[in-house]
């Protein structure tokens, strides 16, 4: 059975005339799903009997199942969903002045393995469908009762490992009759996935787009992350400029402060000297702590050091706002509480 959430707008509109009814049932579900967040075709009351039972027959509607929740002092909120088959990933609601954005993932687990983020820890268990991201979305909504005007892809996986979903998703969440969430309040977060980044480029959205760079040279990022392996830092660089000639739009560099590896004045020299002439800005993330990995978050003082020396170079830099860090609201870290606990339950069983 279809779900309805992995199609297009229009392939929703193709699929329910194919089964005989009119172009106006379409329009209803749709504004059924994506405005009033109700996701059985029984509960559409504009819809008959009949209808909805033909509808139920050939097409579901899967959102994922919240199976647990963390509420932050500072009023975020983590939710653990369940996929259909049982996979689990995360998402997570910040409220701001300008309303709420939501965090998703793009995949089950990631292939990464970057040493400072939790989400790679396991590996990747598989790509999620584009209807499991917007259903991420949906069902945050529908659980906090939050209307939500901007989404982050930069949860648990790596989204340009699953570009053609991730492409499809961000296409119903713009479309009027989806989420209708412009373009440019939605932002995709990547490690380097430099042909990816080419084809990003050459499509030509109004999508932010955040490079996770997290070291200056080719030796200090491959150590943190693997993926410089494949595509070392001079051919990533130039890779984003390429994006923002194409594009004109801005750039942003997440870069995390790892203690003794990146946070030192001559790394914030380099970057600065990495980075020089393009536009874009630094936005600086002290390192989350996580299991198994000795990081510790860099004090507030190196933290405003490195700030300073970016800014002395005319480097437009931000200082992350820390939210949710009394329920290890970083990427990863429930999911992989989770995993932990279903396997003591399984090997006290």
């Amino acid at each position: 059975m279809k779900n309805i959430l992995d199609m297009s707008i229009n392939e929703v509109k193709d699929a329910i005339a194919a089964v005989g009814l009119k172009g106006y049932k379409a329009d209803q579900v749709l504004d059924w799903i994506y405005r009033k967040k109700i996701f059985d075709f029984h509960e559409m009351t504009n819809i008959s009997k009949k209808d909805a039972g033909l509808l139920g027959s050939r097409f579901s509607i899967d959102i994922p199942k919240t199976t647990d929740n963390l509420r932050s002092s500072d009023g975020t909120l983590k939710y653990l969903l369940e996929l259909a088959d049982g996979n689990v990933v995360e998402s997570v609601l910040m409220e701001y002045s300008y309303g709420y954005s939501i965090c998703i993932s793009s995949q089950a687990g990631c292939r990464m393995n970057c040493s400072f983020c939790a989400s790679g820890k396991d590996g990747l268990a598989r790509n999620l469908t584009p209807g499991e991201m917007t259903g991420q979305i949906l069902a945050v909504s529908a659980a906090s009762g939050c209307e939500i005007s901007r989404v982050v892809v930069m949860g648990t996986g790596e989204p340009f490992d699953n570009y053609d979903n991730f492409i499809k998703f961000i296409e119903t969440t713009n479309d009027r009759q989806g989420l209708d969430i412009g373009q440019r309040k939605l932002t995709v977060s990547t490690c380097g996935i430099i042909p990816r980044i080419y084809d990003f480029a050459d499509y030509n959205s109004q999508v932010n787009l955040a490079i996770s760079l997290h070291g200056t040279d080719n030796e200090s990022r491959s150590r943190t992350m693997p993926v410089n392996k494949s595509y070392p830092i001079e051919k990533l660089i130039h890779a984003c400029r390429y994006y923002i000639n194409k594009t004109n739009r801005r750039l942003s560099f997440e870069y995390a402060l790892m203690p003794g590896i990146n946070d030192s004045i001559e790394k914030a020299e380099e970057l600065a000297k990495l980075l020089k002439g393009m536009l874009c800005y630094v936005n600086i993330i002290p390192v989350n702590r996580i299991d198994g990995v000795t990081y510790k978050g860099d004090p507030k003082a190196n933290v405003l050091r490195f700030y300073d020396i970016l800014g002395k170079h005319g480097i437009h830099t931000t200082v992350r706002r820390e939210l949710g860090t009394d329920i290890g609201a970083a990427c990863g870290q429930l999911r992989r509480s989770h995993a932990d606990k279903v396997q003591h339950r399984n090997r006290q069983g």
